[in-house]
């Protein structure tokens, strides 16, 4: 028999070779308890093989036992850190899967804008990054570079380079140099955050951040992360580093992160990839990132400027252009003055008496 796509109706041909079905009734139940007619009761056995026990591969969990650290050496439990104690973010971009996890928490946590207007979701034909930077109600971005021959048609040798992006919380910061209203400030936690009921929207962050992270948003104040601020007052981790699946962002305090980070340079390395680096690490890059990144090409390939400066280290230029123009203006002005002085005085015209 056929239906009406032509299709064979196996189910109601009949089979020789298939077994009738059986009552449900007179189906042996499996691993029963059957009583004895002598008066004990004796276990049944189970139906079927019986399936051996499993050996811990590595550092897999033993079920029921408590797990202290993942397969990438992070703590599996929560992190515990004390109020006045810097904690920040170590990213590991050899973990990044490009999955925007830490995107969307963020958003969610913050009640930021999904944006899903005609003016911002477009495709941006940067692979798979349409998020594009970061701006003042994206406080995540998640950027892809691609890294293939394009004349090879198979893509052959090729690699991806994922980085989640995010404020740099600096120690030393531009943002928090040039505020002139003190809404930027430094939290009990080493963190940078800005009271958006303070700014009064002069943008002089917006230009001292050499990292280009702090945008205007649509109440005209200056926007990035807030190092879940509320969150850190509570004990709880961020909500990117607490969204991210593979442990590529990893929040605790910064001395352990930095011992984790330099263990695992040092495997990667090991392992031969010996391109993999640190970002942020030390204190050669604006006295230290508490955002800090692991990273496996050059900074600028990841959009990372590759040194960093505050807007105060150009004070001495700009003060001796300043003062080489104040020297030439007064010269010329002492020169206007003399040509003045100097020039002939022309004599009245006569006028007829009459």
């Amino acid at each position: 028999m056929t239906n009406l796509f032509g299709l064979e109706l196996f189910a109601q041909t009949p089979n020789p070779t298939q077994q009738p079905q059986q009552n449900p009734a007179q189906q042996p139940q499996p691993n029963v308890v059957q009583p004895n007619p002598g008066g004990t009761t004796t276990q049944a056995q189970p139906i079927g093989p019986q399936i051996p026990a499993q050996p811990q591969v590595g550092n897999a969990p033993v079920p029921g036992a408590p797990v202290d650290t993942t397969g990438t050496g992070t703590p599996a439990g929560p992190v515990t850190f004390q109020r006045g104690q810097p904690v920040g973010f170590f990213t590991d971009t050899t973990l990044c899967i490009g999955c925007k996890a830490c995107e969307v928490a963020c958003k969610e946590w913050n009640q930021l804008p999904a944006e899903l207007d005609a003016q911002h979701f477009r495709l941006s034909g940067n692979s798979y990054d349409n998020t594009v930077s970061l701006s003042g109600t994206t406080f995540r971005h998640v950027k892809f570079v691609e890294q293939f021959d394009v004349t090879d048609p198979n893509r052959v040798g090729g690699r991806w380079l994922m980085l989640s992006d995010v404020c740099k919380h600096c120690v030393q910061a531009g943002c928090l140099e040039v505020c002139p209203t003190g809404a930027i400030t430094r939290t009990e936690f080493d963190t940078v955050y800005i009271q958006q009921d303070v700014c009064n929207g002069c943008r002089y962050c917006v230009s001292g951040c050499p990292f280009g992270v702090i945008e205007m948003n649509e109440q005209g104040v200056a926007g990035k992360c807030t190092f879940c601020y509320d969150r850190l007052q509570a004990g709880l981790t961020p909500a990117c580093a607490q969204a991210c699946p593979t442990a590529s962002i990893q929040f605790g305090p910064i001395d352990q992160l930095q011992s984790r980070a330099d263990a695992r340079v040092q495997q990667l390395q090991q392992a031969g990839r010996t391109q993999a680096r640190l970002y942020g690490r030390d204190e050669a890059v604006l006295g230290g990132l508490n955002s800090f990144f692991l990273i496996e090409d050059a900074p600028s390939v990841y959009g990372l400027p590759e040194q960093p400066r505050l807007p105060s280290r150009n004070l001495p230029a700009s003060a001796g252009l300043g003062l080489v123009a104040a020297v030439l203006a007064g010269i010329a002005g002492m020169l206007a003055i003399r040509k003045r002085r100097m020039a002939p005085t022309e004599a009245p015209e006569a006028t007829d008496a009459a």
